[in-house]
């Protein structure tokens, strides 16, 4: 069998061979796969299967076919219940470590997986973690929604914390912010990144901060609860 490359990623190279994917171990290597194996063991689906290393030293994982289709609030809502499954998972678990679960710190369109405009699952989790819930789901805030109408971003932050049942959302919007600086300056100063900073990325998570900057108190305004 041929292999053909996989788009998606300046720094590895992933390809694809037969119904496996193949790609280069990450830094992270063993804890991605004691997570992807946690994962099976509780018939999880909404991660690729770990099947191993193959001759040329690289993680060979199960390829999950699907699209990415238009965004809707649907499909929002589907997104963040995926995200509480594999929260609710880890938590209390080795992986987590002394935080509350691992989180996935790389969610967004290109990182899911679709089938019949449904999302089903999450891959590349070189970045897996411990970490905060709200990590994750500001995460999914910022990647999933597009900064231009403020009120249509709004129903789109409450509809994502209302899916996960994020209970204190105060943080959140902070949260955002705090990703996008991390984010750019990544791109900015890490020389495995020269790909992404050529693109102008970094200028463009700057324009989404400052978007954010600009818009932040009437999205918190939107996450407040209801009066009594």
């Amino acid at each position: 069998m041929n292999e053909t490359p996989l788009s998606g990623g300046f720094i590895n190279e992933v390809v694809r061979l037969g119904d496996t994917v193949r790609r280069p171990l990450g830094a992270r290597a063993a804890f991605v796969h004691r997570l992807l194996l946690h994962f099976e063991r509780h018939g999880w689906r909404g991660a690729p299967r770990y099947l191993g290393v193959d001759g040329k030293g690289r993680e060979v994982l199960a390829f999950l076919d699907g699209h990415v289709p238009a965004r809707s609030q649907e499909g929002l809502a589907r997104v963040a219940r995926l995200v509480r499954e594999f929260h609710d998972l880890t938590a209390g678990t080795e992986l987590a470590g002394g935080q509350e679960v691992v989180c996935h710190n790389d969610l967004s369109p290109k990182n899911t997986v679709y089938r019949d405009d449904v999302p089903f699952a999450f891959i590349d989790w070189d970045l897996a973690a411990p970490g905060r819930r709200v990590h994750d789901v500001a995460h999914v805030c910022w990647q999933y929604l597009d900064l231009e109408d403020p009120t249509v971003v709004a129903e789109g932050l409450r509809t994502i914390c209302d899916a996960y049942g994020l209970e204190d959302r105060s943080q959140l919007v902070a949260t955002i912010l705090w990703w996008q600086d991390r984010c750019a300056h990544g791109i900015e100063t890490d020389p495995a990144l020269a790909g992404l900073r050529e693109s102008g990325a970094a200028r463009s998570v700057r324009a989404a901060r400052a978007w954010v900057t600009g818009h932040r108190p009437e999205l918190e305004a939107a996450l407040e609860p209801p009066p009594a």
